[in-house]
């Protein structure tokens, strides 16, 4: 049975860690990476019925997470998703949904048999995505990670999942739950409102555009009307049938072509998002998103977790702390990440 750990505060979390029994896998990775086995997680008595369908994936009573998934930031990936099961009361009812880039097929063999390795007891499916298509219309930003095309593919979720998925929540790999992700999947969006995330209404939103965009009266009139706030895309609560319905990749896709011939934001994947949905979101806790542990873009500098309970910690910012770990330069939140940490190490013991 899985145990489910209530949403906490920073004070009690340093004591509350679970410890991770494993075995080595064999598989090697071209960066040399190899994980262990993560311990099988069940559902509690109270969990529902996973209703028979033919199709697996469409089976009533599922939570459904999406994902992308490269060699890159496979190690913040798994880390991810062991603490997804870990604190979730019906782990049995989770199912993923990987997308990784088609233009590296090789890549996502090892993928899919790393992730049969380490959690042989995982539901997902991992879908091909064409970042050869999307690489066009993306424009350099200020740091060069946020231009890899798979960081674009959130917006072509709907295009990319069974018609039959209705609803996901969508996770980066730089984080993890410290809560039950049902809690979070269960969030109401209404009948009308496609997109749930916690939202930053005193952030300066307008530095997220450039003074090109605000001295146009015609593109800086999108934000009529509407109370635009920041929120960060790394974890958001979709409706698929009303993305669907209302063809928001095309109108993300079309600020992005805009920005290709004059340039009017400057962070990757972040803006067009801002420019679709911000002020027409419903506002999620934000607990379930303590973003920027990071750091900024720029120097990856320590941060402190904002006032409030934490159910989500999220390393969005240059610096990750796999690689802080690894470098021996840790900040202290990054201590917080290292028990969902399946990377094997010379010291582990063979199974």
């Amino acid at each position: 049975m899985a145990l489910t750990t209530p949403s906490i505060t920073l004070h009690t979390f340093f004591f509350i860690f679970y410890s991770v029994t494993s075995f080595t896998i064999t598989i090697t990775l071209p960066t040399a990476q190899r994980f262990k086995e993560a311990p099988k997680f069940y559902n509690s008595p109270t969990c529902a019925t996973i209703t028979h369908h033919p199709n697996d994936t469409c089976s009533a009573n599922r939570v459904h997470v999406a994902m992308t998934l490269d060699v890159t930031y496979l190690r913040g990936s798994m880390a991810a998703i062991l603490s997804v099961l870990q604190h979730s009361s019906c782990p049995e009812n989770i199912i993923f949904h990987f997308v990784s880039a088609a233009s590296k097929p090789s890549s996502a063999t090892v993928l899919n048999h790393t992730l049969d390795a380490s959690f042989p007891y995982l539901k997902f499916q991992i879908y091909p995505f064409n970042d050869g298509a999307v690489a066009g219309l993306i424009s350099t930003s200020i740091r060069s990670a946020l231009d890899c095309p798979l960081n674009y593919a959130r917006s072509y979720l709907a295009n990319l999942l069974p018609l039959c998925v209705t609803k996901i929540v969508y996770l980066d790999s730089d984080l993890v739950l410290v809560d039950d992700i049902a809690k979070l999947a269960a969030t109401p969006l209404g009948s009308d409102t496609v997109l749930a995330a916690p939202e930053y209404c005193t952030a300066n939103f307008s530095a997220y555009f450039t003074p090109s965009f605000w001295s146009n009266p015609s593109l800086s009139a999108t934000f009529a009307g509407r109370r635009p706030c920041y929120f960060n895309t790394g974890v958001m609560v979709i409706d698929l049938r009303l993305w669907r319905a209302g063809d928001y990749t095309m109108r993300i896709q079309e600020w992005m072509e805009l920005q290709k011939r004059m340039r009017i934001y400057e962070l990757g994947s972040l803006p067009p998002f801002l420019l679709v949905f911000a002020g027409r979101i419903v506002p999620v806790d934000h607990r379930w998103n303590q973003h920027g542990l990071g750091g900024d873009n720029f120097r990856g500098l320590c941060r402190d977790l904002h006032p409030g309970p934490v159910s989500l910690l999220h390393w969005s910012g240059k610096g990750k702390p796999w690689a802080r770990l690894d470098a021996n330069r840790p900040c202290l939140l990054d201590a917080l990440w290292a028990p969902y940490d399946l990377l094997h190490t010379p010291f582990a013991l063979e199974a």
